[in-house]
C-alpha cells in the first residue's frame, strides 16, 4: 500500500514537472509568435460620411531587443501592409533599451516599409523617454517617415473636405503631459482620437470631448492565468488592460502589443495588430 501511494505520487510529480515545463516552453517559444490580427469596428454620430470605412492599423509596443528582432519586425511591417491602412498609428515602447540597441539603421530602413494612404503616425511611450532616448527615438521615427506627435492636436482632412481631430499626450510615466493644454482644444462638434501610450489615461480623457482612445502600454498583461486575468500590470494600466472598453461614451482601444519586457514570455496573451474601422451613422 505505501509503495502505491509513493508511486502515485512520484507520477503526480512527474506530471506536474512535465506540464509546467511545457507551459514555460510554449510561454517562450510560441505564443509570442501566435500574432492575431483583430479588426474592430467604431462607430459614432460624429464620424463623417467620407470616413465610413476609413481604416486606421495600430501596433504598439514592440521592444526591440535580443528577444525582439529587427528581422521579426519586418515580419510585422508585412503584416501591416496587407491590411491596407488608411492610417498607421504606433503607439509607443519601439525599443526596450534604447541606449544599448545597436540597430537603428536596420530599424529605420524596416519601418520605411510601412505604407498608407493618409500616413503614419507615433507617440511616446515610457521605453522610448526611458536611458536618455527621447532624441532617440525622436529621430528614428522621423527618419522612417513618421509625424512623431507629442502634446499635439493635428486635423486630418480627406480631399472631400471632412475632417476628424487626432490629439496625443506625452508618456504618463516619464513624459509630460499636457492634458489639460491640449484636450481642452477639442471641438465637441468633430469625432476625435486620443493617441495616449497609458490606456488609465481615460480616467482624465473623459472630462474633454475625446470619442477614441488608442493605446498600448500593458502586453495584455503579458502573462496571464484563466478566471485570474493579468499577473501583473504596468503603472496606468492597471484598470484597462486589453481590447474595447466604453467609459463615460468614451471608446477605449488597448493594444495588446507585440514585444516582450521584463521576460520575453507571453501566456494567454498574444501579440496584437489591430485595425479599427471607422462606421459613420
Amino acid at each position: 500500500m505505501k509503495n502505491l501511494t509513493r508511486r502515485h505520487f512520484l507520477k503526480s510529480l512527474l506530471g506536474l514537472f512535465t506540464t509546467g515545463l511545457f507551459t514555460l516552453g510554449y510561454a517562450r517559444f510560441l505564443e509570442p509568435r501566435m500574432l492575431e490580427t483583430n479588426v474592430i469596428p467604431i462607430q459614432h454620430r460624429l464620424i463623417p460620411k467620407a470616413f465610413h470605412q476609413f481604416r486606421i492599423v495600430q501596433f504598439s509596443d514592440t521592444h526591440l531587443s535580443h528577444d525582439f528582432s529587427v528581422h521579426q519586425l519586418l515580419e510585422i511591417v508585412d503584416q501591416v501592409n496587407k491590411l491596407n491602412p488608411d492610417l498607421i498609428v504606433f503607439s509607443g515602447d519601439l525599443i526596450d533599451d534604447p541606449p544599448h540597441f545597436q540597430n537603428y539603421e536596420q530599424a529605420v530602413l524596416v519601418l520605411k516599409k510601412l505604407h498608407a494612404r493618409c500616413g503614419k503616425l507615433a507617440i511616446y511611450g515610457n521605453h522610448d523617454h526611458g536611458g536618455y532616448g527621447t532624441t532617440i527615438y525622436q529621430n528614428l521615427m522621423a527618419a522612417a517617415g513618421f509625424h512623431v506627435l507629442r502634446n499635439d492636436l493635428i486635423k486630418l482632412e480627406l480631399s472631400s473636405g471632412s475632417v476628424i481631430e487626432i490629439a496625443s499626450l506625452d508618456d504618463f510615466m516619464l513624459g509630460k503631459p499636457n492634458v489639460e493644454g491640449v484636450l481642452s482644444k477639442l471641438s465637441k462638434d468633430i469625432f476625435s482620437i486620443l493617441l495616449v501610450h497609458q490606456p488609465d489615461a481615460a480616467l482624465v480623457a473623459t472630462d474633454f470631448p475625446v470619442n477614441l482612445q488608442l493605446s498600448g502600454h500593458t502586453h495584455g498583461g503579458q502573462v496571464r492565468l484563466p478566471l485570474f486575468g493579468p499577473l501583473i500590470t504596468p503603472p496606468y494600466g492597471k484598470i484597462y488592460t486589453e481590447g474595447l472598453y466604453v467609459r463615460d461614451g468614451m471608446q477605449i482601444y488597448v493594444n495588446r502589443g507585440i514585444g516582450t519586457t521584463r521576460l520575453p514570455l507571453r501566456f494567454l496573451s498574444k501579440p496584437e495588430i489591430t485595425v479599427l474601422v471607422l462606421k459613420s451613422e
